[in-house]
């Protein structure tokens, strides 16, 4: 017998007993028309499930519990358990401190009906959506940071997601592949895209702050979530990485080359900064970014991009080192440190964002740049690795 309900409302709670019965409430008013239930996955340790109970007895809509006594896979882990026990494969993910507006609902599962996306994104960054729910500056300053740096390691999966943190989205259970999932926290939409590509839409939603209770951001998940993030993406992180280190090898021992020749040291910091630039981008088109190319700029302007990019990091970095040192009393050799790490997380966005962005849909690559790309193939073809 087939499932009439149409709509699955998942609702991974934790210690969120105070925000049971207005979620209900909203979300049983904003699915009006639709066959609609709603399955709370709860790890609480509080009272929340036997609210649940309480608000389901009265609710005039499905409301459903499923408490865990062993939060395996987190926050992700719940939502992978919702998508099991729905009776709807169009299933809703809404966090349950209400900072997810149920009143979004209706626009979600009418872009959804269209049939031509495998998940709707309820975005606080795409057009007419905002984080005001946000605590202060430093959230918002770290919510931008962290998905900027998101899109950068998954610059074509993610290339039309806008807010792919959001915990808020509707997706068709059917294209997730549970099998290859490896949920470790919050972040399961990520999770999801990041695993496989999928066809994606985006809603704009307004951020609310939280109806009752505490915040459950922390230091801790902030770790959790660049673990989560380094471990989907660590591959090519890693190589852009140490081609950074063997790039700084070089320029050390090309220094120590051409003084030892007798040129001077300000000249062969020069050729040598300039010489591991140009190494470092021809190694990254070829073991790093090699996936992206076809879709990017063409190679001169890709190489321009990132010559002038790198040069002008390094104008700005030297003052910084030397400010730090002076001013702040830093030791050089920190300094130097702190501002190379900086500079390894910003060029690395930088290049995934911007050197290797995909062209804009509809243009046509000019007979040059067709040119230069078959050159490009033949080098780097199979046969002659």
């Amino acid at each position: 017998m087939c499932s009439t309900v149409q709509l699955s409302v998942i609702v991974p709670t934790y210690n969120e007993a105070p925000n049971v019965e207005e979620l209900v409430r909203r979300v049983t008013k904003a699915v009006e028309g639709i066959e609609a239930e709603i399955v709370f996955v709860d790890d609480s340790t509080d009272d929340t499930p036997d609210v649940v109970r309480k608000v389901a007895a009265s609710a005039s809509i499905p409301v459903r519990l499923i408490h865990r006594e062993a939060r395996t896979g987190g926050l992700g882990g719940a939502v992978l358990e919702g998508f099991a026990a729905a009776e709807s494969d169009a299933c809703l993910v809404i966090d349950g401190d209400l900072q997810h507006p149920p009143e979004t609902i209706p626009a979600l599962y009418e872009r959804f009906r269209h049939g031509d996306v495998d998940v709707v994104i309820a975005s606080r960054y795409a057009g007419g959506g905002t984080s005001h729910g946000l605590a202060d500056r430093t959230r918002v300053l770290v919510s931008k940071a962290s998905t900027a740096l998101t899109r950068a390691m998954f610059p074509i999966k993610l290339r039309d997601v806008s807010d792919p943190m959001t915990g808020f989205f509707l997706i068709d259970r059917r294209s997730v592949d549970q099998a290859v999932l490896r949920p470790r926290g919050f972040k399961i939409l990520l999770e999801i895209l990041a695993r496989r590509s999928m066809r994606v839409a985006e809603v704009p939603f307004d951020f609310a702050g939280r109806h009752a209770g505490e915040s459950k951001a922390s230091f801790r998940q902030g770790v959790h979530f660049l673990s989560q993030l380094t471990a989907l993406r660590f591959g090519k992180m890693s190589l852009f990485a140490l081609i950074g280190g063997l790039g700084a090898i070089a320029n050390v021992a090309i220094v120590w080359a051409l003084t030892q020749l007798g040129v001077g040291y300000i000249i062969a910091a020069i050729v040598a900064a300039e010489t591991t630039i140009i190494g470092n981008f021809l190694l990254q088109e070829r073991f790093v970014f090699h996936d992206m190319r076809d879709s990017a700029s063409a190679w001169w302007l890709r190489f321009a991009k990132s010559f002038s990019f790198n040069n002008a990091e390094a104008l700005v970095r030297i003052p910084i080192i030397a400010l730090m040192v002076e001013s702040w009393q830093f030791s050089a050799v920190l300094a130097t440190a702190i501002t190379l790490v900086v500079a390894f997380i910003v060029r690395f966005v930088f290049h995934s964002l911007v050197v290797y962005a995909p062209r804009k849909p509809g243009a046509a690559p000019s007979r040059a740049r067709q040119i230069v790309e078959e050159l490009d193939a033949q080098a780097m073809s199979p046969g002659e690795l």
